[in-house]
Formats: C-alpha cells, structure tokens, sequence
C-alpha cells in the first residue's frame, strides 16, 4: 500500500470534505459528502455514543445509500448540524425520492467539547449554521489539525483534532480515513513524543519520530475525564462497490487502528464510532482478498489519520491542553 496524492480521504474519487468552526465558540463541524449517494454504514465500540441517524444505516433496511455523513462537536447540540446540512442539500435538489418530495439522509456523530474553555453561553444553537457553511466548503482539500469537529477537541495530554490518510492497495482500490480525535485516551506513549500509531507510519507524516525506545510500566490507566466527555468519531472510505453489509465489515475492522493509535480505547466514557462509505466506483476483482484487505487498509489508515490530527494541532489564544507540534 501506498498513500494517495492528497494523503487525505477525498483520494477517493468523488468525495469531497468541508469544514467550519468557531473560534469563540471553540467548536467546529465537518462533513464528507459527494456529487451522488454513496452506501453507508456504521459500527460503534464507546460506550457513551451521540448519533443521528445510524439505525437506518443497519443492513435490512430500506435506504441503503446517504448524501452526507457530519461529524460535529458540541455533545448532543452538535447533531442539529444534520439539520443545517440536511436543509443544504434539500436546497439544492439532493435526497431520497418520497413522492414530489426530497429528503437527504444525513447520519452524524458528536463529540464533547463543552468544557473546552469556550464561549457557550448562546441562545441559539449555532450548529445548524456552522453544518451549513461546512457543505458550502466541500473540496477535495482541506486543513488537519485545529479545525472543523476537531477544533476544540482534546486527549489525554495533548490537543486533539482533525485528522485524515489514504492508501491505495495493489488491486488499485483507494482507502481514505477521516478522523475527530477527542479521546480519553493517549495518543503518545508514556510521557514520550512518540505516537502509538508509529509502527504504520508512512514517511514522516506525523513527524517520523518512530516507536518509543520502551513502553512505559503498565499501570492502570485513570480517566481524566468524565463520562461522555470523550469520544472519537471516524469516517473510513473507499471506491471499491461495497453492499451496506460489506461496509459495516470494514467499519468493524477499522476499529482496530483507533486501538491502536489510542491507548485506552473504547472506553464506557468515550462514544467511539466508525462510519464507513463506499462509492461503488470499482468492482471487486475478487471479493474475498479485496475485502480482507480494505478491512486491514481502513484500520492502518485510521491510526495514521489520528496521530496526524494531533501532530497538526496548533496552539490558540485560551487552550487548556499544549499541542504536540508546540512541544519539543
């Protein structure tokens, strides 16, 4: 495997990504979309979750294709960026065919960032708007780090973010990820600058420090959080012609590179969440071998996407966390 041009999940052909934050509000959305639905699916592992729209995503059911998928902070204010979406793209003629009628599938996912230091003492939930303005973006590029959903996002003991990467495997199939790092856990090992994604790094594109001399003792690990403080929400993407059931495997599967990429992960005070997309772009030349290695391409792209979102984190007027690239 290789990584795409971009080193972005928008390497998969068709999907684009837009974002919006605010700076006094310390608190952001993204969303990945594309020029047609996709197939969608979903699996989640924390055990404080905040979601909209992620039953329909199950297999048996009647919509197996979405227009948008939003990741948003502010807890469960975050999901009316759905809304602000969701409105978006009525407007512009986009959604499932009801009658004379259009309605857009929009599932998301939040995190929590309401005690992140900043200003929220609004009257009106400013989520809505921001998801609007995020739609308006969409483009094939778009900043890592202190943006987005990730833009008041902390870990452990660094500031967290938005992170994404992409690989394209031998059959030619292209696998992105796109990540908000807002985890209970450490990204970084011990009290070393060196991520625990290391192993999967590809050329220096989280600093290329390599694996820690030594693991640190193995001591019980102590929330510094509290219940639903957490989470870290993914998007794992691919052109390969996926059904629904296919896609939730390779979600499953990504979920092994948020273990490793966080330590601890899937925690009961974090909604850990991966939603998968596939555009249907190309066909499986063997359906086996392909899925089998989209499954180990998302995960290995998940852990490098959530090791780039911390080492792009940059430093703001007020953070409660350094970030990584400010510390030497």
């Amino acid at each position: 495997m290789r990584p795409g041009p971009l080193n972005l999940i928008t390497d998969v052909p068709g999907l684009l990504v837009g974002q919006a934050q605010d700076a006094a509000l310390r608190s952001g959305v993204t969303v990945l979309t594309a020029d047609r639905p996709f197939t969608a699916a979903v699996h989640v592992m924390g055990g404080a979750p905040g979601t909209r729209e992620t039953d329909l995503l199950a297999p048996d059911r009647l919509v197996q294709e979405v227009d948008a998928l939003v990741l948003s902070g502010g807890s469960a204010f975050g999901l009316d960026a759905c809304s602000g979406v969701a409105d978006a793209l009525r407007n512009l003629g986009r959604g499932f065919a009801v009658g004379n009628q259009r309605v857009p599938i929009v599932p998301g996912a939040i995190l929590f960032d309401l005690l992140n230091g900043g200003d929220k003492a609004w009257s009106h939930n400013p989520y809505a708007i921001m998801g609007r303005a995020a739609l308006r973006s969409a483009s094939r590029e778009f900043p890592l780090g202190t943006a987005g959903a990730g833009y008041g996002a902390s870990t452990q003991n660094w500031k967290g973010g938005i992170g994404s990467a992409s690989a394209i495997l031998p059959a030619g199939l292209t696998v992105g990820a796109l990540v908000a790092v807002n985890a209970l856990g450490s990204v970084t090992v011990g009290d070393s600058r060196q991520f625990w994604a290391a192993p999967w790094e590809e050329g220096t594109e989280f600093g290329g420090l390599g694996p820690a001399p030594r693991r640190p003792p193995q001591d019980a690990p102590v929330p510094r959080k509290r219940m639903g403080e957490s989470t870290t929400i993914a998007i794992v993407a691919t052109d390969a012609a996926l059904t629904q059931a296919q896609a939730q495997r390779m979600a499953i599967a990504a979920h092994d590179g948020m273990a490793r990429a966080i330590v601890p992960s899937h925690t009961p005070l974090d909604g850990d969440l991966v939603f998968a997309a596939a555009t249907g772009a190309r066909a499986l030349t063997d359906p086996l071998t392909d899925t089998f290695q989209l499954g180990h391409a998302a995960a290995t792209c998940l852990a490098r996407a959530i090791a780039r979102a911390v080492f792009s984190a940059t430093l703001q007027p007020g953070d409660l966390q350094p970030a990584w690239a400010s510390r030497s």
